[in-house]
């Protein structure tokens, strides 16, 4: 019944068509949560949180300009890009307070949005993301990726990519995850995985502005993440004052596909604590 909630729909922003799934509220709305996706996926990751949140509470999920079905416009991207786009979004559907959920490059759009307008975000969950900027190790490792992407195609990188994301036990329970993410990552072009590359490459550190977070914050890392770092997301609990860090057992990079039940019990808990 909730899945059939779910509808597809569509807006347009500045200089692109931007996707999205919403499951309206079926009883007085109360509150407002919308799910950003990682890098190189799309919105199709969080159906089964859509499916999932009270009936007080509208859910969307939105294709980042470039991924998925919306479009890339210039082609030029930037996180601080995808955070204003979001900011449109947010005012298009008249929105006044949001939740924004983001995972990864979800997350950097999130804190990204929180800096420019706090005043929009009514609470934030921050799965398996961080606040700094690539150090030159990182953007290297980004640059490295680009030139493979270009001599060797997707599949290659979407191989390397899987086993990376997944915690070891979740690469063989998890089938339709796994084919899940490796259908996303071949739906996106090979111009957008480099475009989105270098935007996280280039992207700004949003470490100063943790100590102004003053919305409730949940902040969820996969124990066995091999791409976001423990102490980073330890750092973000203790400079975000109104926060609460928690582990995630087995799981990798992704957690909301991993252990979908133990995250939506979470999400969920968050969102009643909320009043937006």
């Amino acid at each position: 019944m909730a899945e059939r909630l779910i509808k597809s729909n569509k807006l347009r922003v500045a200089d692109i068509s931007l996707h999205y799934y919403i499951k309206k509220a079926t009883a007085t709305e109360k509150k407002t949560i919308i799910f950003l996706h990682g890098f190189p996926f799309n919105k199709n990751m969080w159906r089964q949180q859509l499916s999932q949140v009270a009936d007080d509470t509208t859910a969307i999920a939105l294709d980042i300009r470039g991924h998925g079905n919306s479009t890339s416009g210039h082609g030029f991207f930037s996180v601080d890009l995808f955070a204003k786009d979001l900011k449109e979004f947010i005012e298009k559907l008249g929105l006044e307070k949001v939740v924004l959920c983001g995972i990864s490059m979800g997350g950097y759009i999130a804190l990204r949005a929180y800096q420019l307008y706090p005043e929009k975000i009514s609470g934030l969950i921050l799965a398996d993301t961080h606040s700094k900027a690539d150090d030159d190790s990182g953007k290297q490792k980004r640059f490295d990726s680009i030139q493979a992407v270009l001599t060797h195609g997707r599949r290659p990188f979407a191989i390397g990519f899987i086993e990376k994301v997944f915690a070891p036990n979740s690469l063989d329970s998890k089938p339709e995850a796994v084919e899940l993410i490796k259908s996303s990552i071949r739906r996106n072009s090979i111009r957008t995985i480099c475009a989105t590359l270098l935007a996280l490459a280039s992207r700004t550190d949003t470490s100063s502005v943790l100590p102004t977070i003053d919305c409730p914050t949940l902040i969820i890392r996969g124990e066995l993440d091999r791409i976001t770092a423990k102490e980073d997301m330890q750092a973000l609990a203790s400079a975000i004052k109104n926060s609460n860090y928690i582990e995630m057992a087995n799981c990798g990079h992704l957690p909301n596909l991993e252990a979908p039940e133990e995250f939506n019990k979470l999400l969920l808990h968050f969102l009643l604590e909320i009043n937006a």
